[in-house]
């Protein structure tokens, strides 16, 4: 339907943010004008400790009237991507978004002309200052790669053309590229696209999931050269300013801006490559459930049971949300309570509306959180998700200051996969039913299966890319297709086929757009394995702690933080847990079937 006929209980409040869009378009062109304002600030900042304090103090406050504007604009357009207001809204925030970041360009390179020690002298004289010490001396790291004020300009104002594969990327994958129709297991044609794909692939026709899975990457197979240019030219973007700011490699770049080691993501390939048997293992129990000679990838989203049928209202996936998240305690519970009683969920699943889902948040206001609700399980499991990161930011926006809130992107999904852990385990220890165990079991498999293994090798295939165009190498679709498949034979293992198509794959991974950053999903998963355990497990403190991570957003780096919730990412016993507990889940499903047996 569209989304005037669903009812006002079932939208997010935007009218927290603005009353009307008049109020908006009032607040967007105030702040737009309240931009010359920094031209007064530049070469004068660290003329004495309260000039600091007064470009600091305006820079925060136009910061927060920023996020609250871009949120508006991008919540009110993702509600119905249809609404040419809301598109034009969208487009005049993200303008007003490129304005301002002209507009403060100096500052930094400004105030790394000082010194620390001159910091440190103000802060003394200036009380009021220490609210900002967290993020001047932050700043301070970035002053050996930090470049002039002419070519820091320069390269704020090639912020959109180096979007531009990433552009190139969505308009081709989402609009230009046809796949053409197929006949479900119905006997009904569909027109193939990412989105039926992703239904497809899962069904329990093999023929269905054969043709699909060909058709797909067949079709991404004849645009390799379109993609391997838009892919190489993002690489050599990214290698090419690594070296221009003197970064060792575009990797260090990436992990340095959240003081992640590269430790840490070799350690993930080494002990992920270590781990292979146990999906090994997991791939013949599955061949057997499936009834097929040989397991092909095309086969591995097929559950091994039927799925589960069962539809929950929006009360009883409230009812079972705060069920499973129990063990969490009743502050957060009662926590929990105001993203439903105050609107903080969008659930209608009208004509227009963003796909997917997902969790933004304003400072000024609180989390909100988007999905197009359809009463399956899957669908409480991704609500449960992004009400992880909804509570993450509630108890960040509620314990710290506007600068220090926001948390690094390392820790941002360990919230939201703690969630979905607690209620895995909570169905899987309620139900007396062995085929829905089975099923619950296998899903949470598919969890670590795509969030470890799979995450884990586009990491690698990211790294590898990044080193042989810094080595010379000419990133043709032949040496990207060559490495990828080789990474498929490598990660996942024996008593699987992979299939030739594969190789197209990394062509149709949005993620790659946003170099180093799916790396994040496979530690973060682990972190959130030891820490639901632990919680589950009754381990001393382990809520405490963990309510604790919750609150500290910024104000610790993320390997600190995650310490304070009990786990130490530098520590590859981490990794070791995680895959104890994937062996535990192998296990289990194994005797499962050998009992029905």
């Amino acid at each position: 339907m569209k989304r005037e006929a669903y009812a006002p209980e079932l939208k997010w409040k935007v009218s927290d943010l603005y009353k009307s869009d008049n109020d908006f378009l009032q607040a967007l062109k105030k702040f737009e004008e309240s931009l010359a304002n920094y031209a007064k600030y530049q070469n004068h900042i660290l003329d004495n400790a309260d000039n600091l304090y007064e470009l600091l103090t305006f820079d925060n406050t136009c910061s927060k009237t920023l996020e609250q504007l871009y949120v508006y604009a991008h919540m009110q357009n993702d509600s119905d991507t249809t609404n040419t207001k809301y598109q034009e809204f969208y487009g005049l925030a993200v303008k007003v978004y490129e304005k301002y970041s002209v507009a403060t360009a100096y500052i930094v390179p400004e105030i790394l002309k000082g010194s620390l020690k001159l910091i440190e002298k103000y802060l003394e004289e200036k009380p009021a200052l220490k609210e900002y010490e967290r993020v001047l001396r932050e700043l301070f790291k970035y002053q050996k790669y930090t470049l002039s004020d002419r070519e820091e300009k320069l390269l704020a104002n090639l912020n959109s053309a180096f979007a531009t594969p990433d552009d190139v990327f969505s308009v081709l994958t989402d609009a230009d590229l046809k796949f053409g129709k197929i006949k479900d297991e119905t006997g009904k044609l569909v027109e193939l696209d990412e989105k039926t794909y992703s239904i497809l692939n899962k069904s329990d026709n093999r023929e269905v999931r054969i043709k699909a899975f060909k058709k797909l990457f067949n079709t991404y197979g004849k645009f390799h050269n379109t993609y391997a240019n838009l892919l190489a030219s993002l690489v050599k973007n990214d290698n090419t300013i690594a070296k221009i700011r003197g970064y060792d490699s575009a990797l260090q770049q990436s992990l340095y801006a959240n003081d992640i080691p590269v430790q840490v993501y070799d350690n993930l390939i080494s002990e992920v490559r270590q781990n292979i048997a146990p999906l090994s293992a997991y791939w013949q129990i599955k061949q057997k459930a499936l009834g097929v000679d040989k397991l092909h990838l095309y086969d591995t989203y097929a559950p091994i049971v039927p799925n589960i049928k069962r539809k929950y209202s929006l009360q009883e996936a409230e009812k079972l949300i705060k069920e499973a998240l129990s063990v969490l305690g009743d502050t957060y519970i009662n926590d929990l309570d105001k993203a439903f009683r105050d609107h903080w969920i969008d659930f209608c699943p009208n004509v227009g509306k963003r796909n997917g889902a997902y969790c933004t948040a304003v400072y000024q206001a609180h989390p909100y959180v988007l999905l197009s609700y359809n009463e399956s399980l899957e669908n409480v499991s991704t609500l449960i998700h992004e009400l992880g990161h909804a509570m993450h930011y509630y108890y960040a926006i509620k314990n710290q200051k506007y600068q220090d809130y926001n948390y690094s992107i390392f820790v941002a999904e360990v919230s939201s996969q703690v969630n979905q852990i607690l209620l895995s385990k909570y169905l899987i220890n309620q139900t007396k039913d062995v085929a829905e165990k089975k099923y619950l079991i296998d899903d949470l498999i598919g969890d670590f299966k795509a969030t470890i293994y799979r995450q884990t090798m586009f990491a690698e295939f990211e790294k590898k890319i990044h080193e042989l165009e810094a080595q010379g190498t000419i990133l043709t679709h032949e040496v990207m297709e060559k490495l990828y498949y080789q990474l498929n034979k490598d990660y996942f293992g024996q008593n699987i086929v992979i299939d030739k198509f594969i190789k197209y794959e990394w062509e149709r991974i949005p993620h790659f757009y946003s170099s180093f950053y799916v790396y994040q999903y496979a530690t973060a998963y682990a972190a959130a394995i030891k820490i639901a355990m632990d919680i589950l497990n009754k381990k001393p403190e382990a809520v405490e702690k963990y309510l604790k991570f919750l609150s500290l957003g910024a104000t610790q780096d993320p390997i600190a933080s995650l310490k304070v919730a009990g786990v130490d990412m530098l520590d590859q016993q981490v990794l070791k847990e995680a895959f104890a507990y994937f062996k535990d889940l192998v296990k289990e499903l194994a005797c499962l079937y050998q009992e029905v047996r």
